[in-house]
């Protein structure tokens, strides 16, 4: 994988494992791209150790296998340090990709005024990230404040995220509130053809199942095989093939259960992960793919896990340095939240918001079948640079 790609991979999984502890048997949908620039756009703003932990909230200590790591910190990979450049370049590609994409990725910071910010930090999330500021009043009209983000985020996604806080969700004693969005509409480069699109059941786990809207298809895929867990991995084209859904489907056990979900999990690393997904180790062949329609909507807010992952200065009042930012010594970041939206249907997608492992080829018959009637993985690629752009988990469609 690319160097901006490496470190974003691993903060995905980071993060995914972290959202998935309390999650069994609930779908999940996040943007790594989408959080990392918003990460990076609070990391101009701060020096001394609150941008240290910002630097390594994703990539330190050891890997899961023990191992200890080798990469550096993830805002120095992003760009915020020396690759800064590359990381503009790969944000400006992600906006230019042809007539068939739309791709939105916004951030925006909300100041409670009163406080003067730096005109160098200014120019800079504006040049970098085309992020821009607006002061709210917080501290006078909390609910005022609150309705414009929500206004601000329902345009960038084209309507379909809505009232992402809540009413009573923004404290009156808020001084900073990031929020980042992300919003993304491809077709399929073959579309699933409507009236192929029959009623199944999906398997939700060992005793239930649940009806569902299942697309067809037969055609050439790229597709993989895991031993150790059973599973296959299948590649979908979009448009032009810049952009591609890759589905890593557990086999169906003959008892129904979903054990195999938690197997790709407990192995999922970033080296796994572009091993299994490689192009030396996917192949084209015929495919009768079989895929539910599905919408996912993911809210999170991100402070919890954020701490967890080290990053607690910002949050603290007595800790927080945020002097690049401003000249206000009392800034603290209040809320940093999440929110996704993704669906799947016949024309595309829509979407806002160990090592070692062997892969071998079977003896394939003449069709591959895949199936995915139960619980799988999936996430959204920029092909170019091997960047995750989404990433989920469809338990109940």
């Amino acid at each position: 994988m690319g160097s901006i790609s490496r470190p974003i991979t691993e903060f995905c999984l980071d993060l995914y494992n972290k959202l998935n502890r309390n999650s069994e048997g609930a779908n999940i949908v996040f943007s790594p791209m989408s959080i990392s620039v918003a990460l990076a756009l609070i990391h101009l703003g701060t020096r001394n150790n609150t941008a240290a932990q910002i630097e390594k909230v994703s990539i330190n200590e050891t890997r899961r296998d023990g191992s200890a790591l080798l990469a550096v910190p993830l805002m120095e990979m992003l760009g915020i340090l020396s690759r800064r450049v590359s990381f503009q370049a790969l944000l400006l590609q992600l906006q230019n990709l042809g007539e068939r994409y739309v791709l939105t990725l916004a951030n925006n910071l909300f100041i409670q005024k009163g406080f003067e910010l730096r005109q160098q930090f200014l120019m800079c999330t504006e040049e970098l990230y085309g992020a821009m500021l607006q002061t709210v009043d917080f501290h006078g009209a909390a609910e005022d404040a609150r309705m414009k983000i929500n206004a601000w985020v329902e345009s960038e996604t084209q309507g379909k995220i809505k009232d992402l806080f809540a009413p009573g969700v923004i404290s009156t004693r808020a001084l900073l509130v990031l929020v980042n969005v992300i919003y993304f509409k491809a077709s399929w480069e073959h579309k699933f053809e409507e009236q192929k699109t029959v009623q199944r059941d999906f398997k939700l786990n060992q005793n239930e199942k649940k009806p569902v809207q299942m697309m067809y298809q037969k055609g050439m895929f790229k597709l993989g095989y895991v031993e150790e867990v059973g599973a296959q991995i299948l590649e979908l084209p979009y448009a032009q093939k810049s952009l591609s859904m890759v589905i890593l489907l557990p086999g169906d056990t003959a008892d129904g259960s979903t054990s195999g979900l938690g197997q790709i999990e407990s192995m999922m690393t970033d080296e796994n992960l572009m091993l299994w997904t490689s192009s030396e180790h996917m192949f084209e062949t015929k495919v009768e793919v079989y895929l539910p329609r599905f919408k996912l909507e993911g809210t999170f807010n991100l402070n919890e896990v954020l701490q967890e992952m080290g990053m607690t200065d910002i949050f603290t009042e007595s800790k927080a340095d945020l002097s690049a930012m401003s000249f206000a010594k009392s800034l603290v970041l209040s809320n940093v939240v999440h929110k996704t939206y993704v669906e799947v249907n016949e024309e595309g997608t829509v979407a806002a918001a160990g090592t070692g492992a062997v892969i071998v080829r079977r003896s394939l018959p003449l069709t591959e079948v895949f199936l995915a009637d139960h619980p799988f993985l999936f996430f959204i690629r920029y092909n170019p640079t091997n960047t995750i752009l989404f990433f989920g988990k469809l338990c109940s469609p």
